[in-house]
């Protein structure tokens, strides 16, 4: 049987709630408080069936921006998010369980950027990875990516992520395509807690 771990990716109330939230999430906020509700659901699924869950978090303070960072935010007028120590940075709908890791990531999308992540994942023998969070396009996107090129294999809970910047089934369909992600949904847990073999994952 593959290992699976879930891994939230940026469940953080400047991301999914509040003003800042708002601001740069033009869609409908529904949507939006619908994907984290659904993210947290499937935490506690993992839990209930014996699953690693990897908590992923973002802090953008200007001390850990790189010189392009930087740029981008100055000329896009963008101030800093999830600040270190703030409201807005601290973790929605969710509570890290003592002993789960909760790595975080400084001014960067990629949780394989950060140290003890991959580490993690070897150390525990982890060979599939289930991703729930924001944003699909983004955080969730980049992290699955550096997976995929690494080995692991991938699998997206459609309904416990949405896109900044793209339409949803552009996203899922890119990730399914490029990737070869399975799809399904958190209320199908047969589908994801337990292997990332083709007969046990379907696609949606």
């Amino acid at each position: 049987m593959t290992r699976t771990a879930l891994v939230v990716v940026d469940l953080q109330n400047d991301f999914c709630t509040g003003p800042v939230a708002t601001a740069r999430y033009r869609k409908d906020p529904a949507r939006l408080d619908a994907v984290t509700t659904n993210a947290a659901r499937a935490v506690e699924l993992a839990r209930d069936r014996g699953v690693e869950v990897v908590f992923v978090r973002f802090v953008g303070d200007v001390e850990h921006q790189g010189p392009s960072w930087r740029r981008r935010n100055e000329r896009g007028g963008r101030t800093p998010s999830c600040l270190e120590g703030t409201w807005g940075a601290r973790f929605h709908k969710v509570t890290p369980a003592p002993g789960e890791l909760v790595v975080t990531k400084h001014a960067c999308f990629d949780a394989f950027l950060t140290s003890g992540f991959e580490q993690h994942l070897v150390r525990h023998d982890i060979e599939h990875l289930v991703f729930a969070g924001v944003y699909a396009d983004v955080c969730v996107d980049s992290t699955a990516r550096t997976a995929f090129q690494k080995g692991w294999h991938i699998t997206l809970l459609v309904d416990c992520t949405t896109s900044l910047l793209q339409r949803d089934e552009d996203t899922v369909r890119f990730m399914a395509d490029l990737y070869g992600a399975r799809t399904t949904t958190h209320d199908r847990p047969d589908t994801w807690c337990e292997s990332s073999d083709e007969r046990t994952i379907g696609a949606r």
